[in-house]
């Protein structure tokens, strides 16, 4: 990591890609929605489609996450799922638990100084239990993103969530029902309209069966700086990089690892 030079990145960002060059010039598109650890409280457009892959490493470990935002009409409603692939050493590599979203613009949009969007998903046992990679039962998950725009340049975004599992398995095949908690809260600056600093913290209460309707806990808590920029072309498709460097800290210290983040967004007709 040592060796990375964000100068040429963060140059190439700003600057205007070539296939746009050609075309006639229109207002930039900003980035909007495409927070990496926190969850913003903006609906997809009508008529865009949203495709997200994000990737985490570890000395030990890596994690890969792809979601794919849908609108259900219009901005009010919003439908997407979560896949997830997870590799940790002694542990092999596997599938993760699958989510299954639905969210409702309950205020505001991107255009509004506040928005809030609260959102219900479906977790089902995909991932092995057995591995420490999934819950081994059916869950349900409650999440409460706000948006609120701070200054002109300034945005930031609060989740609040929980998540029930009644019938969770452990590894040695005891149930109970574990219950996961978990907050965050992030500043955005727009430093440009197609590039943002970014400054995310995100904390965790998860529990895991031990025994028989026996659970234990654990924290984790995180401070994530990052960076994201956009590309933006004729056709209304828009690609955002990003990275990010999550940071362990309380009981999470010395925990650190490497996020990078893929966005693209494109206008879609059925």
């Amino acid at each position: 990591m040592a060796g990375l030079k964000p100068g040429p990145l963060l140059l190439a960002l700003l600057l205007p890609p070539a296939v746009s060059a050609q075309q006639p010039a229109a207002a930039p598109r900003s980035i909007q929605d495409n927070s990496f650890l926190i969850e913003e409280a903006y609906n997809q457009e009508p008529g865009v489609v949203q495709h997200i892959s994000s990737f985490q490493v570890s000395a030990h470990a890596w994690t890969y996450s792809f979601t794919q935002e849908w609108p259900i009409g219009g901005i009010a409603d919003q439908l997407s799922y979560t896949l997830g692939l997870t590799h940790e050493e002694g542990m092999g590599t596997g599938l993760v638990d699958l989510l299954l979203n639905y969210r409702r613009q309950l205020i505001g949009s991107g255009d509004a100084p506040i928005a809030v969007a609260p959102r219900v998903s479906l977790a089902l046992p995909v991932g092995s239990a057995e591995a420490g990679r999934g819950s081994g039962g059916v869950g349900v998950q409650l999440a409460l993103p706000v948006s609120v725009v701070l200054a002109p340049r300034l945005v930031s975004h609060v989740n609040a969530g929980v998540t029930v599992t009644p019938s969770a398995r452990g590894a040695a095949g005891d149930r109970a029902t574990t219950i996961g908690v978990s907050a965050g809260a992030s500043v955005i600056w727009l430093a440009a309209p197609r590039l943002n600093v970014m400054l995310e913290s995100v904390w965790a209460r998860s529990q895991h069966v031990t025994g028989a309707r026996q659970v234990a806990r654990e924290d984790t808590w995180f401070l994530s700086p990052g960076v994201r920029g956009a590309f933006n072309f004729p056709s209304g498709l828009q690609v955002v990089p990003g990275l990010a460097w999550p940071i362990g800290l309380g009981t999470s210290r010395g925990d650190e690892h490497l996020f990078a983040y893929l966005s693209f967004e494109h206008p879609f007709r059925l």
